[in-house]
């Protein structure tokens, strides 16, 4: 579950609903068109770029238009019942539009395959194909399937598939940030989360091909990569011929080394897994970021054992204590969770006590939402009224910003290497990028021929809670 929609925390230019013809060819290239859209984790939008690449390998091209499409596709997410809800509404607009283009396909891929496909199918007839997260190779031959008018499925999991041979097809890209996907799948049976269920059993990618996929990108010119995992510190794959044991550690290192002028991220960590080795790998190399996401979703030790987190709260402040010792201007995030099952006033300010001890960067906070089929809709009363709920959440939100504002502030005045990564969204006369701390970065352009993917020393001058503002220094 660790990637609690990292879409947009991680890279803006992974944008909701857009597609395009990634290989630069005249639509009219390809036999069929296939319009995508992701919801949810950063993992999916990784899913829907190795999907283009087995779709354009079958003669489909993306266009960004789904009236133009042949093979319609929503990547979905089950997290939150916000986001289904956003996927079935998108579903019916599709189907009105299928009715004035009867050949065309409707599909659903990821994590809402599984658990809706009998509903989707029969029931409510929005859909003519459903891809499980492990059946991707057998897209093509379910829509040669659901041509003829049969109903497409295949949801199998599997405990091998990782499409490490894949060279996912980058969609939407800004052409200087991109994810690879190091693991599949997750052992963690956090009681709130669907994703063991909906990706079945952890396993970790050949690393020889992560390495690969990471040099091909940087001699592309991409010059930041997330590794991606549901806890990619528990990665873990063994080199037969070399008889060497990969951790995520050596893996960090190895990709590091690709090239000083590639950037190295990673989401997400789980607490009870990453260990000094990493940190100390992360201090070691000055392109591996300083900005760790540890998602800590309570700060009451009931709650957490509710959740089934297997650390306590004096084990997460031991391990931020501890990045903190290492890695001293490392920037930190992470995940929290108000209302779950029977969370009390005493545990919700457990919370927020370690919200305000810890004084994170960024944090991505929820109000708790039952999702059929986990251990915790199995197991416990949903019994929070939602009212109360959304009352925790605000209140920390609000300590918060007040965290993030400070957290911003003590960067005024001091100067970062920044990645340009765009034109700034409100001006194309400043440039937009990021520190090695994940904070974004507005400076003007002035007359200096800097393009994407550059870097460049910025003096912070200003902030907002959530922006720095500063300028070009020449001679630093």
């Amino acid at each position: 579950m660790e990637i609690l929609e990292l879409a947009g925390k991680i890279h803006d230019e992974c944008r909701q609903g857009e597609a395009f013809n990634p290989l630069g060819k005249d639509v009219q290239f390809f036999k069929k068109r296939f319009y995508i859209e992701s919801y949810g984790c950063a993992m999916n939008f990784a899913d829907s770029e190795v999907v283009a690449s087995i779709l354009n390998a079958e003669g489909f091209g993306a266009t960004r238009n789904p009236e133009e499409a042949d093979l319609v596709l929503i990547n979905t997410c089950s997290i939150r019942e916000k986001a289904e809800l956003t996927v079935r509404k998108r579903l019916t607009e599709f189907r009105s539009l299928k009715k004035k283009k009867p050949g065309m396909l409707i599909g659903i891929l990821g994590c809402m395959a599984e658990r809706l496909k009998a509903r989707l199918l029969e029931e409510e007839k929005l859909v003519d194909m459903v891809v499980g997260p492990d059946a991707y190779r057998s897209l093509p031959a379910l829509v040669v399937e659901a041509e003829t008018g049969q109903k497409a499925v295949n949801v199998l999991l599997s405990r091998d598939e990782t499409y490490g041979d894949i060279a996912p097809v980058r969609l939407d890209s800004n052409g200087v940030c991109a994810f690879v996907s190091i693991t599949r799948g997750c052992n963690n049976m956090c009681s709130f989360c669907v994703v063991p269920f909906t990706r079945g059993r952890e396993r970790s990618r050949d690393a020889h091909s992560i390495v690969a996929e990471v040099v091909q990108l940087f001699e592309t010119g991409y010059r930041e990569i997330t590794l991606l995992g549901q806890n990619v510190d528990s990665y873990y794959w063994i080199d037969e011929e070399l008889n060497e044991t990969i951790t995520f550690a050596k893996l960090l290192e190895k990709v590091a080394l690709v090239s000083p002028l590639l950037r190295v991220r990673f989401s997400t960590s789980h607490p009870k897994d990453i260990t000094d080795e990493v940190l100390f790998t992360i201090a070691r190399y000055e392109n591996i970021c300083n900005y760790i996401h540890l998602p800590v979703q309570s700060g009451s030790n009931r709650i957490l054992q509710l959740m089934n987190r297997t650390y306590t709260r004096e084990w997460y402040i031991a391990k931020v204590k501890r990045i903190r010792e290492i890695l001293p201007f490392c920037g930190l995030s992470t995940d929290m969770i108000t209302g779950f099952c029977t969370e009390t006033e005493e545990d919700h300010q457990a919370s927020y006590a370690l919200m305000d001890y810890c004084k994170y960067d960024l944090a991505y906070m929820y109000f708790y939402s039952e999702r059929p089929g986990t251990l915790a809709e199995k197991r416990y009363e949903d019994d929070i009224p939602e009212e109360v709920k959304k009352r925790r959440l605000q209140e920390m939100i609000a300590l918060h910003r007040i965290h993030s504002l400070e957290s911003m502030q003590r960067d005024v005045n001091k100067k970062f290497k920044v990645l340009i990564e765009a034109n700034s969204k409100k001006s194309e006369a400043h440039w937009q990028g990021r520190t090695d701390h994940n904070k974004v970065v507005i400076f003007s352009k002035e007359a200096y021929p800097l393009k994407k993917g550059d870097y460049v020393m910025v003096q912070i001058h200003s902030c907002t809670a959530g922006t720095l503002m500063g300028e070009i220094i020449i001679n630093n």
